[in-house]
């Protein structure tokens, strides 16, 4: 039970902190405000992290591995590519979709500073873009995926597309389910933007 209280009193203070790293700015948020969110004391910070600095890696560390890992075991149990492009893309847009603190947090805030995107693009980032890589890989296997494409480059691509759809919803009137454009998004990626050929019909029609 204590261990049970300390655990919940930890993700208290990492949601706390979520909040107000979105509505305050990380660089002006303070620790006391954090405290003031959880409820907790100031000091109460200081038994579960050592500064903001590490508020803010757990905070990343932790809902991405969380994401990376669930994400994994979804696809474990899809056996098409596609299917599993869609099952990730669906679960990174609902995600964020669901927590806009969440989201501004990782779209806003983590980019103000160059320290933070080098530590984050190569600790979940590059696991992150394994899974997608291996996605990518079976899909070439499978046929539908071209082959000729680098799938680290692929992979590269779709996470953008990920990372482009919650920055717009972030930056836009936020009055539409993000987790609903993983399908269409899934399409645009695989098939492009180009229309089909019509089809010839048997003499010339």
């Amino acid at each position: 039970m204590p261990r049970r209280r300390s655990e919940d009193k930890r993700r208290r203070i990492l949601e706390a902190a979520s909040r107000v790293f979105a509505r305050r700015g990380y660089f002006t948020a303070r620790v006391a405000d954090i405290a003031k969110r959880a409820g907790v004391a100031d000091g109460t910070i200081y038994l579960y992290f050592r500064n903001k600095e590490d508020i803010l890696v757990s905070l990343f560390d932790e809902v991405m591995s969380e994401h990376i890992a669930a994400g994994r075991q979804e696809v474990a149990t899809l056996a098409a590519a596609p299917e599993q492009l869609r099952a990730i893309a669906a679960h990174h847009l609902r995600l964020l979709g669901e927590n806009e603190d969440l989201a501004v947090v990782f779209q806003v805030e983590l980019r103000q500073s160059t320290k933070f995107l080098e530590r984050f693009t190569g600790s979940w980032f590059g696991d992150y873009l394994d899974l997608l890589t291996g996605v990518i890989e079976l899909g070439q296997r499978q046929g539908t995926i071209r082959p000729d494409l680098s799938a680290r480059l692929a992979a590269k691509a779709f996470y953008g597309m990920l990372d482009e759809m919650v920055t717009s919803w972030i930056l836009g009137r936020k009055d539409y389910d993000l987790g609903q454009l993983a399908t269409p998004l899934v399409e645009l990626f695989l098939h492009g933007a180009l229309a089909p050929k019509p089809t010839k019909r048997r003499g010339g029609q």
